[in-house]
């Protein structure tokens, strides 16, 4: 059994330190007879001790010291308790004074578990990291003493909502975004005070989005999307002057060629640049670093009907063929064995023209089907299922999974490239049914949270207003997200919806299942469960007409706040069976992990949900390995196009260093409880010498996870 400390770091656990923090406490009582005897302590020890081994996970200090003051009581020692509290608060005071520095010396010296373990795409070894991460704990500290109102500071710490991002508050920053990327390539940009004018070659087009894909990344921290079909018209642009020079060598070399010889040569030549120019975004993806010290959290989206003519239709075609073959074929690692990486996400749309077996572009949904096969992506958006929920529109999403609503300009023409997510607070809706009496009482407490949430999110938007564009010239000033002046703030679009700011939730299953003792997937479940979201969309409709700003209903990624929210639960409530009984909550509307349910029948059913879920939403279904069954994924695949959104097949795809095992890294439980992840075929459990890729939370993670999602990972059921 472990604890984690104050400063992150997780240590084992030592009776002898509770049983001398008694002893102390005990010995301050003046009057012995107010005192516990020898085998008082002993016995307060021993029930600490069965606590924290109840609880099945590292337990925190101060966990530990809610049971050592709970025990003292219960053996009647009330002034023993009572010096051992304000010992405890005195301490308290003298942390608060300087709340930092024992969290950043612990970071650094690569200590701090929680921290180490908060994001599952940043190695917390490595100094850039360490850099993002000191400055994220002064920001923090700064954000909660000075920056937000005590009351969301409080709820925020006590689980009941999640300020998300907090280690970026204190900046004016924003949290993701579709980038303009043809505007930028089209009309020209600036990077680093250098003019880039509108590129000559696909290749060039390429390198300058990398480029610019960078930039965006290192000025806000949320993820970024960019559509392929912007780099489609450069295709032509290289076609007619690898022609011309064809045409050129031809007559240098006085070869009288027909034109359709120069059009096969052309051809030839224009794949090879395809090839090199997909395989600069691949590579250059992974191996950049932005400034907080992570690969750019990219998505590309793969939509053939944003094509704007046949052919450059068919020029996107081949952009998105030689992207699936590379992403399929992977990244070499250290030790040159090809892997899954994490980044470039890609989004592939499922559309007529490529979803039916006699469907022209039906080759590339096959390609695709083999890439989620070996390498998880890519994910699949249905442009019939979001049409009729987008107002006739498909686009985009943002990052994991935050989508924009529709938005139409004064002249009525609907745009999404160039808009963004102004913040997202998440509100703990278990929390809220556990601390109902009733129904009626659920409802009333709801509200009051739900208003909690507005005002944390009101927070977030007055925060970016006033910025001025010079903060962020990439973004405001040269084209990702505007055309602003120098000096102009961007509070225009920050309101009428132009921009987003969303009202996450978590943890639907386990909140119908303590109200009413329902699984949401029972009928009288399922009908709590869509009253619960339509609530919270009437609240997000009802904040944007009173004050024009763009509230949607999203569907939280947690993350490392899985863990957090569950272990604020079980501190307030205790173990409740099918609700606070685990480490981790379950994913905004899914189905629980355990739960038995086959794919088609969850996609179907969680679509309803996803409908409600207007500010982003993502489902999935766990598969085994599926790359000798490609007809099966294609199957899946055209059941995404007809009854949901937007979907993903969850595989595995693993690597061990030590003895070149490729197949499932497993999830065991060490000697002292903690679930580590192993080699079944050497046993190795260095996670320096495993290379383990799992879907997080709507994105791909590979620098493993906090105990509360390795659980979740872990428990997870096959639905196929």
């Amino acid at each position: 059994m472990n604890v984690i400390k104050r400063n992150g770091q997780e240590v084992q656990f030592e009776e002898d330190k509770i049983y001398n923090a008694i002893w102390k406490a005990n010995e301050s009582v003046a009057n012995e007879n107010f005192r516990l005897s020898e085998n008082q302590i002993k016995v307060v020890v021993e029930k600490v001790r069965n606590d924290c081994n109840r609880i099945m996970r590292a337990v925190s200090v101060e966990e530990i010291q809610d049971f050592v003051e709970e025990h003292i009581m219960e053996e009647g020692a009330y002034k023993v308790a009572k010096n051992y509290i304000t010992y405890r608060y005195r301490h308290e005071l003298v942390r608060k004074s300087n709340s930092t520095d024992k969290q950043i010396l612990s970071l650094i010296e690569g200590a701090n578990e929680e921290v180490k373990q908060e994001n599952s795409n940043k190695n917390p070894t490595v100094v850039s990291v360490q850099r993002d991460y000191m400055a994220g704990e002064v920001s923090k500290d700064i954000t909660n003493r000075f920056l937000l109102p005590e009351d969301i500071v409080k709820a925020h710490n006590e689980g009941l909502i999640h300020f998300h991002d907090a280690d970026y508050y204190a900046q004016h920053m924003h949290n993701c975004d579709l980038v303009n990327l043809e505007d930028m390539l089209q009309n020209g940009t600036v990077i680093s005070g250098t003019l880039i004018e509108k590129p000559h070659s696909f290749s060039t087009a390429c390198n300058i989005a990398t480029q610019i894909i960078a930039q965006v990344a290192s000025s806000q921290y949320g993820g970024q999307s960019i559509s392929l079909a912007h780099l489609a018209p450069f295709v032509d642009i290289s076609r007619k002057k690898i022609t011309a020079e064809v045409k050129a060598e031809m007559e240098m070399a006085g070869i009288n060629a027909n034109e359709d010889s120069i059009s096969k040569i052309v051809e030839r030549r224009l794949k090879k640049e395809i090839v090199k120019g997909v395989q600069t975004i691949q590579y250059q993806v992974v191996t950049l670093m932005t400034t907080n010290g992570q690969a750019p959290f990219i998505t590309e989206f793969m939509y053939l009907n944003e094509a704007k003519n046949q052919r450059e239709k068919d020029d996107l075609a081949m952009i998105i063929e030689e992207t699936l073959r590379q992403r399929t074929r992977g990244i070499k690692n250290e030790q040159g064995v090809w892997i899954t990486p994490a980044f470039p996400k890609i989004v592939y749309v499922l559309e007529e023209d490529n979803v039916n077996q006699n469907s022209k572009y039906f080759y590339l949904t096959e390609l695709a089907a083999k890439c989620t096969a070996k390498r998880m992506v890519p994910d699949y958006i249905s442009e019939k299922v979001m049409k009729s929920l987008k107002e006739g529109n498909c686009f985009p999403v943002m990052g994991c999974r935050s989508c924009l609503s529709a938005w139409q300009d004064e002249n009525g023409k609907y745009k999404f490239y160039g808009r963004f997510n102004q913040g997202v607070v998440t509100i703990n809706l278990v929390d809220v049914a556990c601390s109902a009496r009733d129904l009626d009482d659920f409802w009333a407490i709801f509200d009051e949270r739900l208003e909690l949430c507005h005002r944390a999110l009101r927070c977030r938007h007055e925060r970016l207003l006033g910025t001025p564009s010079d903060v962020a010239p990439i973004l405001w000033q040269y084209g990702a997200i505007s055309r602003l002046k120098p000096g102009e703030k961007i509070d225009k679009l920050l309101f009428n919806g132009y921009s987003t700011i969303s009202l996450g939730y978590a943890g639907l299953w386990e909140t119908v299942y303590k109200l009413i003792g329902k699984k949401l997937t029972d009928p009288e479940g399922t009908d709590l469960g869509l009253k619960i979201m339509q609530h919270m969309n009437d609240k997000c409709n009802e904040w944007k007409a009173a004050e024009n700003i763009g509230y949607s209903t999203y569907g939280t990624p947690l993350e490392s706040t899985t863990y957090k929210f569950s272990k604020c639960l079980q501190k307030r409530f205790g173990i409740i069976p099918g609700v606070t009984d685990r480490n981790y909550i379950t994913n905004s509307y899914h189905v629980h992990v355990t739960e038995d349910i086959n794919a088609f029948a969850k996609l179907k059913f969680e679509s309803n949900f996803q409908a409600l879920s207007t500010g982003g939403a993502i489902s999935y279904i766990e598969v085994p390995n599926m790359q000798n069954n490609i007809p099966a994924v294609i199957s899946v695949i055209q059941f995404i196009y007809n009854n949901i959104m937007y979907a993903e097949l969850n595989t595995k795809s693993d690597y061990c260093q030590v003895c070149g095992f490729d197949g499932e890294i497993k999830i065991v439980t060490n000697d002292s409880g903690k679930l580590v992840w192993e080699c079944p075929n050497c046993g190795n459990r260095d996670q320096r010498k495993l290379n383990v890729a799992r879907r997080t939370c709507g994105y791909i993670g590979s620098q493993f996870w906090n105990q509360g999602r390795t659980q979740e990972i872990k428990e997870r059921k096959l639905h196929l």
